[in-house]
Order: C-alpha cells, then sequence, then structure tokens
C-alpha cells in the first residue's frame, strides 16, 4: 500500500457538486460546493462547508438561510462555472442562463432549473480552519413533481444526476443494488 500526500477532502470521493443559492430574490448568488451532506434524519440537517473568503459566506452568515440545489448532468457547466467565479464579480445567474424562483420557507432563492431544492436555516456556524461549517435544519424540499411516484417514494434516479472526484465530473449510472439487498430473504422457487 502507498502512502499519499493528498489533501483530505480529495480522498472521500465522489461527492455532488452542489449548487447552492443564497442572497435574495432581488440579489441572489449562486456558487458550487463538494463539502455537503445530511448530518441527521430526525430532525432533518444538513451542511455545507465555506471558505470565509468566499463571497457567498457573508451572505449566508448574515441571512442565515440557503438553498443546496442538486446538480444534473445538463447543469455541470454552470457548476463549474459557479465554482470558479465569484459574485462579486458577476450576476452568475444571467452568466449562465440560470433561473431564480422563490422558495417556501426561506428568503434564498431555488434554482429553477434543479430537479431537486433543499431550503436550510442556519444552526450553527462551526469554524473549523480553512472552511467554515452552515450546520443547518432543512425546512422545507422542492422537488420536481416527474421525480416521484404515486406513492410518494423519491426517484432521483430519474435525474440524471452528476458527482464530482478527483478534479472531474462523472454522469451517476447504472444501479448496482437497493439499500438492502444484500441480506434480503430470496423468495423461495416452488417445485413442480
Amino acid at each position: 500500500m502507498s502512502k499519499l500526500t493528498w489533501k483530505p477532502g480529495a480522498l472521500l470521493s465522489p461527492v455532488p457538486p452542489a449548487l447552492v443559492t443564497c442572497g435574495t430574490l432581488e440579489r441572489p448568488n449562486l456558487f458550487t460546493v463538494a463539502w455537503t451532506g445530511t448530518v441527521n434524519t430526525n430532525p432533518a440537517m444538513t451542511y455545507i462547508s465555506v471558505r470565509p473568503q468566499r463571497f457567498s459566506y457573508s451572505l449566508i452568515r448574515e441571512s442565515g438561510e440557503f438553498v443546496i440545489n442538486l446538480t444534473t448532468q445538463q447543469l455541470v457547466p454552470a457548476a463549474d462555472f459557479c465554482g470558479v467565479r465569484s459574485g462579486r464579480d458577476l450576476d452568475k445567474f444571467a452568466a449562465c442562463g440560470l433561473t431564480t424562483q422563490a422558495a417556501s420557507e426561506v428568503g434564498a432563492p431555488l434554482l429553477a432549473e434543479s430537479p431537486l431544492s433543499i431550503e436550510c436555516r442556519v444552526r450553527q456556524v462551526l469554524e473549523l480552519g480553512s472552511h467554515h461549517m452552515f450546520l443547518a435544519d432543512v425546512v422545507a424540499v422542492d422537488v420536481e413533481e416527474s421525480l416521484v411516484d404515486s406513492q410518494g417514494g423519491l426517484h432521483l434516479e430519474r435525474a440524471g444526476l452528476a458527482a464530482f472526484a478527483h478534479g472531474a465530473y462523472f454522469a451517476l449510472g447504472k444501479p448496482l443494488g437497493t439499500f438492502g439487498f444484500s441480506v434480503r430473504k430470496k423468495p423461495k422457487r416452488r417445485r413442480r
């Protein structure tokens, strides 16, 4: 086994190249984070880790709200652009041809082109070093109707989501199994 001299953040891959919206409908901003995920299910909580130098950091710190918008394969060029350009310099929504949409519970806008948006209210800011973690309560989830079946089940496999690993974007593809498939009892075969 070789010893790596790699940045720790690059080791846990793939990660979601999430498009995070913040600010207001009148003055929206959009940026990309890869350090995000589920923290708790009850109450529903998530997080994003952001460098304090980023333009969006102060917008979130002041408002206490943001929205995590899932990135589809079609949104990858926007995710890349929004990860390397600053909202201090330009309107990234206009530059990428993207649309804001009013959220139901927070003042930050949704990204209309995203199939699933998670509305968040900051519970705590953990100043950890290079990044500060915004630990947040999930206050609403907005999802494209075509991704929900008649029983209310969510089908994100239909969304064409993207992932990011070691400096490259990937399309999520072929399913390999569903949660618990390795321990599920197989139906008995009937003898004839």
